[in-house]
């Protein structure tokens, strides 16, 4: 199939609603966040939602794709930084390898509380992590998961953190394109995943069919993917969501200019 007709996606339960269910004229390229970021970049597929540190690195070779994102309203329950220390008692934190945004949002965190843990990239695996280091940071359905079996161990809600300081939601992916890929099948991918997005939430047998399949997967209650839906994450980018968008580019990712949206007129 070729790369216009397919669609990157985090293998993560964040993406369910937009993509369960999803027309089977798109082939669907599931990977961790940071690496649909070099499948964009090789046309292997003709968007995705990658991290969004990722899109402010190669911003003169991307457009951003209208409305369509991965966003926490505040404490979003599926990036936590988990410990045997408070975070001021961390001596060392390990890092997952899939996720560019949540590492650079938790080194901004860390400053800003003037701490300076060692910082040690890992694969993302709690009990090893937690061998090796006093905090462990996950991404994801398991940062989710180790969160309902070890509550005790949970010390820091990234989006959470975020919004505590900055009053805004967290944006940690967002749909790129590369910026000569064909508008009119970018607008119709767009069009596919709002609209199933706009099924997943008028919809209550569409929407009861994605909490199950998702709980299943991940080996979690239907319960606690319910409320991460319905309070937790989000994906659409519109107000305050826009606003969070720009304090991260130009404030953690140190992004001089305005980011440029593709335009579907």
């Amino acid at each position: 199939m070729s790369w216009k007709r397919v669609i990157g996606r985090v293998a993560f339960t964040n993406c369910d609603p937009l993509f369960y269910g999803l027309d089977k004229r798109w082939s669907v390229l599931p990977a961790p966040p940071a690496w649909l970021t070099g499948h964009l970049m090789r046309r292997d597929c003709l968007t995705a939602p990658i991290p969004t540190a990722d899109y402010a690195k190669y911003s003169d070779e991307l457009y951003l794709i209208p409305e369509l994102g991965i966003v926490s309203n505040g404490a979003v329950g599926s990036v936590i930084l988990f410990g045997t220390r408070t975070v001021e008692n961390m001596r060392d934190i390990a890092l997952p390898s899939d996720s560019s945004t949540s590492n650079l949002l938790l080194r901004w965190l860390l400053k800003n509380r003037d701490l300076d843990p060692k910082l040690i990239e890992t694969g993302p695996d709690l009990d090893s992590m937690l061998d090796c280091c006093d905090g462990a940071l996950l991404i994801g359905d398991r940062a989710l998961a180790s969160a309902s079996k070890n509550p005790d161990l949970v010390q820091l809600d990234l989006g959470g953190e975020w919004t505590s300081i900055t009053g805004l939601p967290m944006v940690f992916g967002v749909f790129a394109c590369l910026r000569d890929s064909p508008v009119s099948s970018i607008k119709e991918v767009r069009g596919d995943l709002l609209a199933n997005y706009d099924k997943f939430n008028s919809d209550q047998n569409q929407r009861n069919e994605v909490i199950k399949h998702s709980a299943e997967r991940i080996g979690t209650d239907e319960a606690r993917i319910s409320s991460y839906f319905d309070k937790e994450v989000r994906n659409t980018i519109e107000g305050d969501a826009l606003e969070g968008l720009l304090r991260f580019l130009k404030d953690v990712c140190m992004m001089e200019k305005e980011p440029e949206w593709l335009e579907l007129n």
